[in-house]
């Protein structure tokens, strides 16, 4: 299965672990690479130490590919930037930030980067600024999300259509069929991220990965979009959120409901009352916490009977 995606990161195949807060460590980046797509270390969720940390044990448990996942609005970004350098890692994805600030500066390192985005206008600057490929996610992604509301199944080709270099396609991706499709849309590769979620390997709490296994249809929302829009499972605290809403309150009101550490009393310690609870839309086709490898070949499994009988 080969692709520039497989060309650009030297994997068997083009499915990439999307790199999580609370659910992307060593143990789940090693594992995805170790069954043959690109694990990715969820920087988002650690501070730098804990992060040199990860990479360590990452080394040690894959000779394969892995990269870290840098959400750029962190204040300790730099230091960050200086023990992924410092580690000689490889493969670096940026998110929530100018593509324009570490690019450079990480190509002249060696490392091969690629920048997240929600849109087709941040697609086009991504590849402005350098950047080596772009993951386009659609509306239905979970976690931190774009403002736009585009879905992947838009997304995908219109961004195909101005895009030169390699494009990769997430949100509501969980299958073989959907990586089929994001292909057949112009993808060269797909990132996966809420089905990794609830893998044996993902660093999320018990309870966590038991309640997306537990969603259905409609079981998520996208919201806060005044902060960052993100999309959480419904429960006690989406709820407090909405009726918060009522009263059209303003950006600090909002603040003052999310307070600090909500993604990680949800996602990590497992609080599933007053928690962030991030998953995407595709929650509703995950119906059994398996371990990665078993989950990758599936995907693999189905992308292959499902394209052998289309043609």
């Amino acid at each position: 299965m080969t692709s520039k995606i497989t060309s650009l990161f030297k994997i068997k195949y083009p499915i990439i672990q999307g790199g999580m807060v609370w659910n992307s460590g060593w143990k789940l980046a090693s594992a995805v690479s170790n069954a043959g797509g690109l694990g990715l270390i969820g920087a988002g969720s650690m501070y730098p130490e804990v992060l040199k940390e990860h990479i360590q044990k990452c080394k040690k448990a894959t000779d394969k590919p892995f990269g870290v996942n840098v959400p750029m609005l962190y204040p300790n970004i730099e230091e960050i930037i200086k023990i992924i350098v410092d580690e000689g890692v490889k493969i670096v994805f940026t998110s929530a930030g100018n593509p324009k600030t570490w690019t450079t500066f990480l190509q002249e390192k060696g490392i091969t980067v690629v920048h997240v985005v929600s849109s087709v206008k941040f697609a086009l600057k991504s590849e402005l600024a350098g950047v080596d490929a772009v993951v386009a996610e659609g509306f239905e992604a979970g976690g931190h999300n774009g403002r736009e509301e585009s879905t992947t199944l838009t997304l995908i080709p219109m961004v195909k259509e101005k895009l030169k270099i390699p494009l990769i396609a997430a949100g509501g991706i969980a299958t073989g069929r959907g990586m089929l499709a994001a292909m057949v849309l112009g993808a060269d590769g797909v990132q996966i991220g809420s089905r990794f979620a609830a893998s044996t390997e993902s660093s999320a709490h018990i309870n966590f990965k038991n309640e997306v296994v537990k969603a259905e249809d409609g079981a998520t929302h996208l919201t806060l979009k005044e902060l960052a829009p993100v999309r959480l499972i419904k429960n006690k605290f989406y709820n407090d959120v909405q009726e918060l809403y009522k009263q059209n309150p303003s950006i600090e009101q909002l603040k003052e409901k999310l307070g600090r550490g909500r993604a990680k009393k949800g996602m990590f310690e497992g609080d599933l009352d007053e928690g962030e609870l991030e998953i995407g839309q595709v929650a509703g086709l995950i119906h059994e916490i398996k371990s990665a490898a078993d989950i990758l070949n599936e995907i693999v499994e189905e992308f292959t009977l499902v394209k052998n009988a289309l043609c």
